[in-house]
């Protein structure tokens, strides 16, 4: 009697390579609808009349209930069913798109970017655990992780070249509005290629104070900071507002142990490496997302560029970051990941040092392209290597809480990174204006020394990536999946 034929991998299937091609289109708008405005923003404040201070709000609005509400979105994945959440985040951020790019005024562009952060934090989790639990041997998790990592950071390099091109061409509001068609095919991709999965539980069992408590707190923080700078560090308003969000994420904290069913079930943290490979993202993306939010206002605002110009000198970034993540994940199995961080986060370092060095004439191929590209080379290495360590040991039941917990990392790293380092380069770049400097050479000078700061954080993370787990990308063990694995705190 024969055995039967072994069953092909799953990425060796058309349906999944159509699976992959889905979860990474999905990874690749959420990522891309974070920079997309950038570079859209001087149109946006003209045509609506935003303030400098509040424009910020239309990138931090999109990463703040992004991150705020990534861990729910996560939980949701885990306990109703990832395809049911993916679907449900997919129309939300859809009906978004449509609103901001309809947008008459402040208030109304600025609240559809939060709404679209909230439907993106139902998105990427779902997604990335689907990834995780269907591509589940170790060689085809880190294929697809590779392909994963390198379409989310082709993602935050690529939309300020299209946001450029879309700014220049038909008009900031199609920012918005190319948004509609990728949504309906995600749709209709998701209910054709991804299986219905049954969730377990009902959503009043949701921890829905817990989500609204960590957003709330981070809102309140942000602001703090972002507002700072004019009203004063040591104003009554900026203390009371620091100290409501210390009070808020910290009755988060006791919500959490108290919850029957916690958003952020503490036990999770006891998997080795994932709080280090979080902590790493948080610290990393501070750096590298910041960078691009200086370098665009430093070519727009001092060297002159058009919104196209300036969403084209990105490119070369975009197509390094792909190389990077696809390289990198190929040597997950020789060296293990923890190399591929420290080595990606130290040539981002690098980049970004460099960047702050940029000068008040500067040029495009001396002064921006090398450190750009080797900016990207450090991004797209350290990107990748930090998701799939994250996601390493992961029982299939937690999937979707640690993918929104890396997730979540990212996009509270990169709305932090903005608000601390737009003070910061505010500050110097005031102090300057009200010495007598230039317009242009204070903007530069501003500009300089938050990218200085921003090249500390990289490689402060670079140091913090030592604690990670250097997984080779083994499968999770049965030992990992039973349920006393990583118990539920009493």
């Amino acid at each position: 009697m024969t055995s039967a034929p072994p069953e092909p991998a799953v990425l060796a299937t058309r349906q999944g390579k159509l699976t992959l091609a889905l979860l990474c289109g999905v990874a690749f708008l959420d990522f891309v609808d974070a920079s997309i405005v950038n570079v859209a923003l001087p149109s946006i404040r003209g045509d609506l009349g935003f303030s400098v201070q509040s424009l910020q709000w239309v990138l931090s609005g999109y990463l703040l209930t992004y991150g705020g509400f990534m861990l729910l979105g996560g939980r949701m994945a885990d306990l109703l069913g990832r395809r049911r959440v993916l679907i449900g985040g997919t129309a939300l951020f859809g009906v978004a798109s449509m609103v901001g790019g309809i947008a008459t005024s402040e208030g109304m562009l600025t609240g559809a970017r939060l709404v679209q952060g909230a439907g993106a934090a139902m998105m990427i989790p779902a997604a990335l655990s689907i990834l995780t639990t269907t591509f589940s041997s170790g060689t085809e998790r880190n294929k697809a992780l590779g392909a994963w990592g390198a379409m989310a950071g082709m993602g935050s390099a690529a939309g300020v070249f299209l946001g450029g091109v879309i700014a220049a061409g038909p008009g900031w509001r199609w920012v918005f509005f190319v948004n509609l068609p990728a949504c309906l095919v995600a749709l209709w991709a998701t209910h054709r290629l991804v299986p219905a999965d049954h969730g377990r539980a009902r959503l009043r069992n949701f921890d829905t104070p817990g989500a609204v408590l960590a957003t709330s707190g981070m809102l309140l923080l942000v602001h703090a900071i972002v507002e700072a700078p004019d009203v004063g560090w040591g104003a009554t308003r900026t203390l009371l507002e620091l100290a409501g969000a210390a009070v808020i994420l910290a009755a988060f904290a006791v919500n959490e142990l108290r919850h029957q069913n916690p958003l952020f079930p503490f036990s999770i943290l006891r998997i080795p490496g994932l709080a280090a490979a979080d902590a790493t993202q948080v610290i990393a993306m501070a750096g590298f997302y910041s960078m691009f939010f200086f370098i665009t206002l430093y070519m727009q605002n001092v060297l002159g560029y058009s919104q196209i110009a300036a969403g084209a000198a990105y490119l070369p970034a975009t197509f390094a970051v792909a190389i990077a993540a696809a390289v990198g994940s190929q040597l997950f199995i020789r060296i293990g990941t923890r190399p591929v961080i420290v080595v990606g986060a130290l040539l981002g370092a690098g980049g970004v040092f460099w960047l702050s060095r940029i000068p008040l004439d500067g040029s495009y191929v001396t002064d921006l392209l090398p450190p750009l590209v080797i900016m990207a080379f450090g991004l797209g290495a350290t990107f990748v290597g930090v998701t799939t360590a994250a996601q390493a040991g992961v029982p299939p039941d937690r999937a979707g809480l640690a993918a929104a917990l890396i997730n979540a990392s990212t996009w509270l790293g990169g709305a932090l990174g903005i608000a601390i380092f737009s003070a910061i380069a505010s500050s110097r770049t005031q102090d300057l204006l009200g010495a007598g400097v230039s317009q242009p050479e204070a903007l530069t000078e501003g500009f300089q020394r938050a990218l200085l700061i921003c090249a500390l954080f990289v490689l402060a993370a670079a140091a913090i990536a030592l604690r990670s787990t250097n997984t080779r990308g083994e499968p999770v063990t049965k030992a990992a999946v039973e349920p006393d694995a990583v118990p539920e705190p009493t």
